[in-house]
């Protein structure tokens, strides 16, 4: 039977492909079981350093949830959006301690769109396409995309693609802050690799600790994420020996000297 997610490891980094692109990676409820299942066994494996979600084939990162499937049956559908739920893969990317990095190699659609918005970055090939569609769908989104885009491209921007259904090309993505860069199609999971491996030469204990510190300070107003920072500063801080900075100086000086070469 052909594994509808499958993990690859590249060193530290392991690589999570939502394997059906007969469907568009269609998110069917056993893909997102499947998807949940992936994203928890790579958070636990203390080997990995980072993670890459990527959909298999060129046409689409995944179609979003298989209206097929629930256009015979939508008795699962609430099911998909349970905090708990074996089956909900964002809550599933959200929890993961390592940075995940969404490889956007095709379109990204409606709940598959929110998939994308559980990344903690994204990079875009060319064939790149985001659509939120629960509007034209007559579903409303579970997930997160309602006030995760919103905050992140302006309130306008994101009521005009949430309200009319409309597709977003990678480039203009880029411009609205929605990715991170664009590069073309066939070096997109080298770029990604790239950066991946970037993140995975960082202590992986700072790095995981500086994500939350990010993420919780994101769902917080500005005076009181300030404030979640100068507490969890002054407690780490405090822990900080001199002569670990002097290393980790010479080798941030190096490091720096060889990018600039």
């Amino acid at each position: 039977m052909t594994m509808l997610v499958t993990i690859e490891r590249d060193g530290p980094v392991a690589i999570v492909t939502l394997n059906r692109p007969e469907a568009m990676n269609a998110l069917s409820r056993a893909l997102r079981a499947e998807l949940a299942t992936a994203m928890r066994t790579v958070a636990a494996d203390d080997d990995v350093r980072c993670v890459i979600l990527t959909g298999a084939g060129d046409r689409a990162f995944t179609a979003g949830l298989d209206l097929k499937e629930l256009g015979s049956d939508t008795s699962n559908l609430g099911a998909a959006n349970a905090e708990g739920a074996n089956e909900n893969p964002v809550k599933a990317i959200e929890q993961c301690a390592k940075p995940v990095i969404g490889a956007i190699n095709g379109v990204a659609i409606t709940g598959g769109f929110e998939v994308a918005l559980a990344c903690d970055i994204l990079i875009a090939g060319e064939n790149a396409r985001f659509a939120d569609t629960h509007a034209r769908v007559g579903i409303m989104p579970g997930w997160g995309l309602s006030q995760k885009l919103s905050r992140m491209i302006g309130i306008g921007r994101a009521k005009e693609l949430s309200l009319s259904g409309n597709f977003l090309d990678a480039r203009t993505a880029a411009q609205w802050g929605l990715v991170n860069r664009v590069v073309p199609q066939a070096d997109l999971l080298a770029e990604a690799k790239r950066l991946a491996n970037d993140i995975a030469g960082v202590e992986p204990v700072m790095v995981q600790t500086y994500k939350r510190l990010i993420d919780e300070g994101y769902g917080m107003t500005f005076s009181d994420g300030m404030a979640h920072e100068h507490a969890a500063s002054s407690a780490a801080n405090r822990q900080v020996a001199a002569g670990d900075v002097e290393a980790r100086r010479r080798a941030v000086m190096e490091r720096g000297r060889g990018q600039s070469a």
